[in-house]
């Protein structure tokens, strides 16, 4: 399904989270546009999860705006626009592959054809009647991936998706991520491995719960003088006078 890009699917402002007396998001403010794959990216404990769980709406906000597709962050409206998957795979282990699936696509009353469209579209066609606990840990993110794929959300949510994963698996699932921006699904997708960045049209770059950078990763090695992204990012780092 083509959807339009015109506007951004997602705009931050100013916003900032609390945890106890510990401040996690610093005033962030960032825009993701529509029919990209937009890589939010920094070190484990940076805050990316906690951003992510404002965009879905779960995270209690101490001030600002989140607004996704054009509405507040967690709006009804939304419970069929937006996919997302955390880090550790949320799928029934009793249940086969397509069960698993098919369970989800019931809440948006997808067909038996959009739950095989699904499993399809991650790789897991050959292993549709084999139980959660019959699979591998790389197979069982890529089943939490088909359960948010079946709503075919406009805006799909990944926390650190590869994580633990193979390099063949990983880039296989960046080729799939490709795929659907290239048909108008906004993904933003977690990560702290800096190579990964590649694969991102735009980059946001966390640092203890502060957005050091919005920018695409050509702009990134151009403003810090680094071919390596990894190399540029620590180069940012260090420009922001931030401990390494």
């Amino acid at each position: 399904m083509s959807r339009s890009v015109d506007a951004d699917a997602i705009a931050i402002r100013n916003l900032n989270v609390q945890r106890g007396k510990k401040a996690v998001l610093h005033d962030v403010s960032l825009s993701v546009p529509r029919g990209s794959i937009t890589g939010l990216l920094g070190p484990s404990g940076c805050g990316k999860t906690t951003l992510m769980r404002c965009v879905v709406g779960t995270q209690i906000v101490e001030s600002g705006e989140v607004t996704v597709l054009d509405q507040p962050a967690g709006s009804a409206p939304l419970r069929s626009q937006v996919g997302y998957v955390t880090q550790s795979p949320s799928i029934y282990s009793d249940l086969t592959v397509r069960d698993n699936v098919a369970y989800f696509g019931a809440f948006y009353r997808k067909t038996s054809a959009d739950v095989s469209a699904a499993i399809d579209s991650v790789g897991l066609t050959e292993h549709a009647k084999h139980r959660g606990d019959e699979l591998s840990g790389g197979q069982r993110t890529r089943v939490s991936l088909a359960c948010a794929l079946v709503a075919d959300p406009a805006l799909l949510v990944l926390d650190e998706p590869t994580v633990g994963l193979d390099p063949v698996l990983r880039v296989e699932l960046w080729d799939r991520f490709a795929a659907l921006a290239a048909k108008g699904t906004t993904l933003l997708v977690s990560s702290h491995v800096m190579d990964e960045a590649e694969h991102c049209d735009q980059l946001l770059l966390m640092r203890d719960g502060k957005l050091l950078a919005e920018l695409p990763p050509d702009e990134l090695r151009a403003r810090t003088g680094e071919t390596s992204l990894e190399n540029a990012f620590l180069s940012l780092i260090r420009s922001a006078g931030a401990p390494t």
